[in-house]
C-alpha cells in the first residue's frame, strides 16, 4: 500500500467533512473545497490506475450534477456552495456511486432538517452567551445548513465510489 494513495483517496471524506462544517458554523462553503475537490480527484484516479472511461464518466455526471444544481441554486432551493460541492463529489462517486450520494444526502438532508427544527423551537432559552454560529443557526425561520447533509451522504457513499474499487482491486 503506498501511503500518498492513501492521502489522496483520503482527501474527499476529510474535505466532505471541513464542508460540513464551514456551512454549520458560517453557512457558507469556500469555493476552495469544491476546487481542491476537483483539482485531487485526477491525482487520485491515476494513483489507483482508475480506467480512462470510468474518469469520463464521473466528469459527465459531474457536468450533469452542476447543470442541475445550478437550476436549483436559480429556483433558491439551494446556495451555490452546495451545488459546486455536490458536483465535486459526484466526480468522485461516478456513476456507480452518486444514486446512492444523493439517497443519503435526502435522508441525512431529512433528518437533519428535522433535528435543527426541533432544537430550534426548543433552543431559545439556551442561547445566551453561545457563539454567534450557534445563535444564527437557532433563527427560528434561518437558512439550513445543507452542506452538513451533502458531507454526510458523501461519507455515506464513498465506498460505492470506483476510485475505492480500483483500489481494493489492485
Amino acid at each position: 500500500m503506498d501511503n500518498v494513495t492513501l492521502i489522496l483517496l483520503g482527501v474527499m471524506p476529510a474535505l466532505a467533512i471541513v464542508a460540513g462544517l464551514k456551512d454549520l458554523t458560517s453557512m457558507k462553503i469556500p469555493n476552495w473545497i469544491s476546487g481542491l475537490l476537483v483539482l485531487s480527484f485526477f491525482p487520485a484516479a491515476l494513483a489507483v490506475g482508475l480506467d480512462p472511461l470510468a474518469v469520463a464518466t464521473g466528469i459527465g455526471v459531474a457536468a450533469l450534477a452542476l447543470v442541475v444544481g445550478a437550476g436549483m441554486f436559480a429556483l433558491r432551493w439551494i446556495g451555490g456552495g452546495d451545488a459546486k460541492l455536490m458536483a465535486a463529489t459526484c466526480l468522485w462517486l461516478g456513476a456507480a456511486g452518486s444514486g446512492m450520494f444523493l439517497l443519503w444526502t435526502g435522508v441525512m438532508g431529512g433528518v437533519f432538517c428535522l433535528a435543527l427544527l426541533f432544537a430550534r423551537f426548543h433552543s431559545r432559552p439556551y442561547l445566551l452567551g453561545a457563539p454567534g454560529w450557534v445563535v444564527q443557526l437557532m433563527e427560528p425561520r434561518g437558512d439550513i445548513p445543507y452542506g452538513v447533509a451533502i458531507a454526510a451522504g458523501a461519507l455515506m457513499a464513498y465506498p460505492a465510489s470506483p476510485l475505492l474499487a480500483a483500489f481494493i482491486a489492485g
